[in-house]
């Protein structure tokens, strides 16, 4: 879900809806309960094991903590 009238928003949230559908959700759940574990073990492998290309075959969370002790070291 994507907050304001920003179209660049929009654009980010059909790209993670279409990894979620391409790599993730490849098996059919029987229940929403199960649909719902999925996706949430799929956000966190994404967010947390899987490297990116983008970012050096690094996690997003760990650029992402890495930026913040950045910030937080400069104050």
């Amino acid at each position: 879900m994507t907050d304001g009238y920003d179209c660049y928003q929009n654009a980010l949230a059909e790209r993670i809806n279409g990894i979620l559908k391409g790599e993730f959700l490849i098996n059919k759940c029987n229940t929403g309960k199960e649909l719902q574990q999925l996706i949430t073990e799929s956000i966190n492998t994404y967010n947390n094991v899987r490297p990116h290309l983008s970012l050096n075959y690094k996690t997003p969370n760990f650029i992402h903590n890495k930026n913040a002790l950045k910030l937080a070291s400069r104050h």
